[in-house]
């Protein structure tokens, strides 16, 4: 009997060791801490998940200089691949996140295609670039506000591919702009472009849809960033 006991308090501090070693908490706050995290200890009021992947999944995010060893945060090239396969369509309406897009920003009344009523032809929209007008939905880029290959550099690669789908979908981070400024501006930040008209209504997106996913800036882009808002929001 004295020996089962042993046994099975062994059994017990081994699954105690193995749960706490794989736990990973999300706390109320919504940061996910693994083993890896500084708080991970000091973390008492939390939701518990299996991995690191279902936590940021739930909406969760990464400490600041957090360290993994998860394959899958690693820090792979940016590739577009990374946040899906193009234009998503997740609320399976054969509207996708493009043409979402498209259909929310026009001032006029859309035409589509067909009567499904999938793809848009048509419209009328004001581009925030530049303030001219566009009525072919071809000669339209959508702009990620903040680019995909800035976010992927800036703190996305650590992401779960949910939530880089997610980011690259989010209608808070889409403009209906012209092609060729957009092509233009590629990945930059606002340190390096800034769209010709509106500056501080680009600026100021910019800047919200960051800090909505918690990106995380360069020491130079920490120092400009603010005085780049200043010079054009005026406060």
């Amino acid at each position: 009997m004295k020996r089962l006991l042993i046994a099975l308090t062994l059994i017990t501090l081994v699954f105690t060791v193995y749960a706490s070693s794989s736990l990973v908490k999300k706390s109320k706050s919504g940061i996910c801490h693994d083993k890896n995290s500084s708080y991970f200890n000091r973390t008492t009021n939390f939701k518990s998940f299996n991995t690191l992947s279902s936590c940021l999944d739930s909406g969760g995010r990464l400490p600041k200089k957090h360290s993994t060893t998860n394959k899958s945060y690693s820090t792979k090239k940016y590739s577009r691949s990374q946040f899906g396969s193009g234009w998503a369509d997740l609320d399976k309406d054969c509207q996708n996140s493009r043409m979402e897009a498209l259909i929310s920003q026009s001032v006029a009344q859309i035409r589509y295609k067909s009567s499904k009523k999938c793809k848009v032809v048509s419209g009328k929209w004001i581009s925030t670039f530049t303030g001219n007008t566009i009525y072919k939905a071809s000669e339209i880029d959508i702009d990620h506000v903040v680019p995909l290959s800035w976010a992927w550099k800036h703190g996305a690669n650590s992401w779960s591919k949910n939530m880089r789908v997610k980011f690259a979908n989010d209608p808070a981070n889409l403009l209906s702009v012209e092609a060729s400024l957009n092509r233009q501006k590629g990945d930059k930040g606002l340190n390096n472009w800034l769209p010709p008209k509106n500056k501080c209504q680009y600026i100021s997106r910019f800047i919200r849809v960051y800090k909505t996913y918690t990106l995380s800036l360069t020491s130079s882009e920490l120092l400009h960033y603010p005085n780049i808002k200043r010079l054009y929001c005026g406060n």
